[in-house]
């Protein structure tokens, strides 16, 4: 029986990996092949290859959409193609592999080694973006558009203009694509082509010269991240888990987290600006001229008074592209002013981004006058509807209802915050970085610039907890974790330790059913003694590092033991209810 060794993998290794897999394994049981498939996705590497199924194998199969080491097949006759292919047409993929047996094909390294897409057409992705968006980045597309057809390649070209994207790219175009080209002068977010070979040229040159682009591309692109899906470290692991539940977000709360994104670097910013003034005492700001008093202008005055037009400018930004960016702006400022806090400005982002889109989608000009639109109309009618609606109908009852809440948090008895801080912390741990956990953090972020600081206490401690207890939970609990999960260890404790509970992902991967009650159970504990003890925080990020700077954590005595028992109590549930590790010989 002729046996085949296949690697499949993908850029996120979700979809594409496991689809191409299986369509190998079955179409090769019905022709009577036997074959070993290696996963490569962005939680590691599954069904491993060994090395006697290498030996043993008649010839390699390499799908996959991303750089793949080809080294350890050495000598071996190894073809390679997308899992595209290998999905669509996985009958044709296997004869061609199995084509290779009987062919002699010189190499100087005697691996051979057949792409098949080096006799098919080329799919490719194109962004264009000029500052504007107005001439350029339409005349660019279609050059690209126009030439790629010609040479007979496919071709999807996404429009980045001062309207907003248009035509833009699908996560499966993005998949299917052997080729992206970016001809922008301003600046365009690659991070959705990691894995790909991308190519980088200004917006000029591919209205002038579009078939020269096309051909460097191909000679001189380069991988968009590198390396290979099986070698994803511990970080990387992370930084997947991140991308996997962003992509996931939709709607409203995609919206929302966007406009959150944006703001945070403020609220960070800011609030560590005014923790750092408290150096030099609680009032030490009230005295002009001080550098007390700069601290405070710069977090409190400046960084803070951007916090809630920032989170209204890219809510709408989400919503209707750059054209959001005014009317969310607009509206976010208006809802300072009247008042209305961060509530305000989450009503003022998500009006602006749908009086824009609505704008910009059903009001029309003639040709000649469609230069207008992005720079006169859309930010007039947009900002006008937002502007009075904020004033003569939103602003009042939503400033009514932030200062009602802002006097209830302020005004709660004991029991009633340990009950809030349980369940802010219990949130934090639920998802790791999803939309729970991002929902608690929101909530105790907007607080802030009312002058609430409990709830940020409760909130930093529950996300510190789970990383900090798996971290001990590795180092006391040897025989409960994998060699790899130990190294992973030592990074948690960092990430920990630096407020990250993503840092929790990977263990919560591998076995949910254990870590997730154990890490909630933990966040819990620690938010509700955080609230139960009196904590405030100043900062809205930072973990143990602020507790160093003098009056940024109200009680950080007690502080530091409701963070300790939150991580004590994570570990010994991972203690109690993880099983021994059976399948690896620990180290002496």
């Amino acid at each position: 029986m002729t046996k085949i060794v296949a690697v499949v993998a993908c850029p996120t290794g979700i979809a594409h990996t496991h689809l191409a897999a299986e369509a190998l394994q079955e179409v090769a049981a019905r022709k009577g092949i036997q074959i070993a498939v290696e996963r490569q996705t962005s939680q590691g590497v599954m069904n491993t290859v060994t090395p006697e199924q290498i030996t043993d194998a008649d010839v390699v199969l390499i799908a996959a959409d991303i750089h793949v080491d080809p080294a350890r097949f050495g000598g071996k006759h190894i073809l390679t193609t997308t899992t595209r292919e290998a999905i669509l047409n996985t009958s044709q993929v296997l004869d061609d592999t199995l084509g290779l047996i009987a062919e002699e094909v010189p190499s100087m390294s005697d691996q051979v080694v057949k792409d098949t897409n080096a006799t098919q057409n080329l799919r490719i992705v194109a962004i264009t973006a000029c500052p504007t968006g107005i001439a350029h980045t339409f005349m660019a597309a279609e050059a690209l558009k126009k030439t790629a057809t010609s040479l007979g390649h496919e071709i999807s070209v996404e429009t980045q203009g001062s309207v907003g994207s248009k035509t833009p790219l699908s996560e499966e175009d993005i998949a299917a694509a052997d080729l992206v080209i970016i001809a922008a002068d301003t600046y365009v977010d690659d991070s959705r082509f990691k894995g790909k070979k991308v190519y980088k040229t200004g917006v000029g040159d591919a209205v002038k010269r579009a078939q020269a682009v096309i051909e460097e591309a191909q000679a001189h692109g380069e991988i968009l991240g590198g390396g290979a899906a099986g070698g994803s470290s511990y970080e990387e692991n992370i930084a997947a888990a991140k991308a996997a539940k962003k992509s996931q977000l939709s709607g409203a709360y995609k919206h929302l987290l966007t406009g959150v994104s944006y703001m945070l670097p403020l609220v960070v910013a800011g609030g560590l600006m005014i923790a750092l003034s408290f150096v030099f005492g609680i009032e030490a700001f009230e005295q002009e001229g001080t550098l007390a008093a700069a601290l405070m202008s710069i977090g409190g005055g400046a960084a803070f008074a951007l916090m809630v037009p920032i989170l209204a400018g890219f809510i709408a930004f989400s919503i209707a592209d750059r054209p959001g960016l005014a009317p969310g702006l607009i509206g976010g400022m208006l809802a300072v002013n009247l008042g209305a806090g961060f509530l305000g400005g989450i009503v003022a982002g998500f009006l602006g981004g749908y009086a824009a889109k609505w704008v910009r989608d059903y009001i029309h000009l003639p040709g000649h006058l469609d230069g207008l639109k992005p720079v006169l109309v859309i930010p007039l009618l947009s900002s006008l509807v937002v502007g009075l609606l904020m004033i003569y109908v939103i602003g009042a009852p939503v400033a009514a209802i932030m200062s009602a809440l802002t006097e209830f948090l302020q005004g709660m008895g004991t029991q009633n915050a340990v009950l809030l801080g349980i369940l802010l912390g219990g949130m934090m741990a639920v998802d790791m970085g999803g939309p729970v956990n991002k929902a608690a953090y929101t909530f105790a972020v907007g607080l802030l610039t009312s002058e609430t600081y409990a709830p940020m206490a409760a909130v930093m401690a529950a996300g510190m907890t789970p990383p900090l207890g798996l971290a001990i939970a590795t180092f006391i609990a040897k025989n409960r974790f994998t060699a790899d999960e130990r190294q992973a260890g030592k990074a948690a404790a960092v990430l920990g330790l630096s407020f990250i509970t993503e840092g929790a992902i990977p263990f919560a991967a591998k076995d949910p059913l254990r870590v997730i009650p154990s890490i909630i159970v933990g966040s819990a504990v620690a938010g509700g003694l955080s609230m139960f003890f009196g904590c405030q925080l100043l900062a809205p990020h930072g973990g143990i590092f602020v507790l160093a700077i003098p009056n940024a954590v109200v009680n950080v005595g007690m502080y530091a033991v409701a963070i300790a028992i939150g991580t004590a109590v994570t570990t010994a549930m991972l203690v109690a209810l993880k099983k021994p590790v059976e399948v690896e010989a620990l180290p002496a």
